[in-house]
């Protein structure tokens, strides 16, 4: 799957769960911020798990900022989790329609290639549990 691939199926879906250890997509690559801002407008729902770091800090407000967002709604949309050591090594891993047909894709946590994994649905499925059950353990509410 290429990126323009995926860039069409976020636009296709209701509901986008992102794991990211930079929110660099969302906030640095130009294709993705102006979808992020069509589908926030559109009201579709974006959720977040994120590493509480210096980079995804200053990232947060950029985001806040790009997508004129208030408080309430970064709260919201957003869980930081303590840093580790492990975030050098994690992907951007994004799960559309946890609820419906559910598809989960990484791709590189920077945009060095186009290239993105699209997982089975078995593991889709999987991702979306797990992603429902830390948002519902720190955020106590359903994403």
């Amino acid at each position: 799957m290429t990126l323009k691939q995926l860039i069409k199926l976020e636009n296709k879906a209701d509901t986008v769960w992102v794991i990211s250890p930079t929110l660099h997509y969302d906030t640095e690559n130009k294709d993705f911020s102006e979808l992020v801002s069509v589908n926030l407008g559109a009201k579709k729902k974006y959720r977040y798990i994120v590493p509480a770091t210096k980079q995804v800090e200053k990232n947060l407000k950029l985001y806040q900022k790009m997508y004129k967002l208030t408080n309430k709604e970064m709260f919201t949309n957003f869980l930081l989790l303590p840093d580790t050591d492990f975030n050098g090594f994690l992907t951007e891993t994004v799960i559309y329609n946890a609820g419906k047909e559910c598809i989960a894709c990484t791709a590189p946590p920077l945009e060095s290639t186009n290239d993105i994994i699209k997982y089975g649905p078995k593991t889709a499925k999987a991702m979306a549990k797990q992603f429902k059950a830390t948002w519902k353990k720190y955020m106590r509410q359903n994403p």
